[in-house]
């Protein structure tokens, strides 16, 4: 009894959050629209190589193309639904997406490696789309299972796209499976054109905010923040890589995808208990942590079964650490610059899978792969302790002052004046203490511009490689 009250318990914000409108349908439909796009990377790399008979080194510049090309118009297509809105944005990239795939099977190396860099920077946006509406969707207090569920859709998005991809290559060859994705992606972007999720809410498109200026949120806290999401993804990457390099090393590669298949369930059950947690941990904490439990795996012996029990306690905190790092991105920022804000956490998802590859590939060959866990680990763990100060200091001191009360027309310019200036630092010195940084920051630059608006002067006054299966997962 007390076990099904519990599990009851669990489930609820989940069965609330999936009886909300629109809810449902978006996250059936961001689930499957990331499978082509995920696929695609993999796709790309095992055509460079399997058809072209080019080298990895070949495969991966493409990879890289299509990361950097995806690293810059991410923050770009997020500015454009905030000024645009959703649609015009979808049939842009779904046009440019269908345009690269159907030519792509034919294009020479070099014009598939340009191909591959502007069809980055068009590229459909379902990642960041996907949270900019759910952020829409969900009130702000029940945000955090809901992002919880859209990290475990990327996991199981990931679980299932790689062997996609490999299977069809190796059934059909590169070029149909290529034409395939096409296909996918395309129909991805129509299904998404067709739902038209909302990208504010109710109360946002009835009182709809003006075009912020980027220094009122783009501040040294969200710096950190995206820092940190950058760690995330750099540990997640190197990991990826060495788990390969360990289990070919130690002559177990048939058990590659098992071990990664179950280090994404592990990341799914966190994802999950995150999700119906009473209250939100911090995504410094939670990366940090994960970062320090990547470093012992190196000292792992035995055969393959021993990593997977010693990857439980890194693999259980994938999930949250990702959700915990969105949901504190759609409270940081405005709704008018949300769009924007979530593509720079694509972009940061981005650098840290470009980064990760590299960094434990170079460990890995000069020192083998148990020092590439302990360095990366590591890492992770400098990058969030350099973070900490900009974590700590942003937003310290910043109080909430409600716009001062108007001053009665008949009142004397002098008067006028004075009692502006009073009434702001009254207001200023009774102000609670903020619910965001950037509410903070807003509302008191409000307060000091309205009692400077009462003076007569003052008047008229925002690549995949093909050896890792999940880099972009957090992307």
């Amino acid at each position: 009894m007390g076990a099904e009250v519990k599990t009851a318990m669990t489930i609820e914000p989940y069965r609330k959050i999936l009886g909300l409108p629109g809810v449902r349908a978006l996250m059936l439909v961001g689930l499957i629209a990331r499978v082509p796009v995920i696929a695609a990377g993999i796709v790309l790399t095992l055509h460079v190589v399997n058809t072209m008979h080019l080298g990895y080194a070949q495969a991966g510049l493409v990879g890289t193309a299509s990361t950097l090309g995806t690293a810059i118009g991410s923050p770009l297509a997020g500015r454009l639904i905030d000024r645009h809105g959703l649609r015009p944005v979808l049939i842009v990239t779904t046009a440019a997406q269908g345009m690269f795939w159907s030519i792509a099977p034919q294009l020479s190396y070099h014009v598939l490696l340009i191909g591959a860099l502007i069809a980055g920077v068009l590229s459909l946006p379902v990642f960041s789309l996907v949270r900019q509406c759910i952020a829409a969707l969900i009130p702000a207090d029940q945000r955090r299972p809901g992002f919880a569920l859209d990290s475990m859709a990327v996991e199981l998005s990931y679980m299932l796209a790689p062997a996609a991809a490999v299977a069809a290559v190796t059934a059909f060859g590169s070029r149909p499976t290529m034409y395939a994705v096409g296909i996918g992606v395309v129909g991805a972007g129509l299904a998404l054109i067709t739902l038209n999720p909302p990208t504010r809410s109710a109360a946002e498109r009835e009182n709809p905010q003006a075009a912020v200026p980027r220094r009122q949120w783009l501040r040294p806290r969200l710096f950190a923040l995206l820092s940190i999401t950058a760690v995330l993804t750099f540990v997640l990457t190197a990991t990826d890589l060495t788990l390969i390099a360990t289990l070919k090393g130690s002559g177990q590669e048939t058990w590659i995808g098992l071990v990664i298949a179950v280090w994404c369930g592990y990341s799914l059950i966190g994802g999950f208990v995150y999700g119906a947690l009473h209250r939100s941990i911090s995504p410094l904490l939670l990366a940090g942590a994960m970062s320090a439990l990547t470093i012992p795996l190196g000292l792992v012996g035995g055969g393959w079964w021993w990593l997977l029990l010693a990857l439980i306690p890194a693999g259980v905190l994938c999930a949250p650490s990702l959700s915990a790092t969105i949901d504190t991105m759609s409270q940081w920022v405005p709704s008018a610059a949300r769009g924007e804000a979530m593509g720079l956490h694509g972009t940061a998802l981005t650098v840290g899978v470009a980064a990760g590859a590299p960094f434990a590939g170079t460990i890995i060959d000069a020192y083998g792969p148990g020092w590439a866990f302990a360095a990366t680990g590591t890492a992770g763990v400098l990058l969030a302790l350099i973070a900490l100060p900009l974590w700590r200091l942003a937003g310290a001191g910043i109080r909430t002052a409600p716009t001062p009360e108007p001053v009665p027309a008949a009142t004397a310019p002098g008067d006028t004046q004075l009692a502006g200036a009073t009434a702001a630092a009254t207001t200023w010195a009774a102000a609670p203490e903020p619910a965001s940084a950037w509410e903070g920051t807003v509302l008191a630059e409000a307060s000091i511009s309205g009692a400077a608006s009462t003076t007569p002067a003052a008047a008229s006054k925002i690549g995949v490689s093909g050896q890792d299966l999940r880099p972009d997962h957090r992307s």
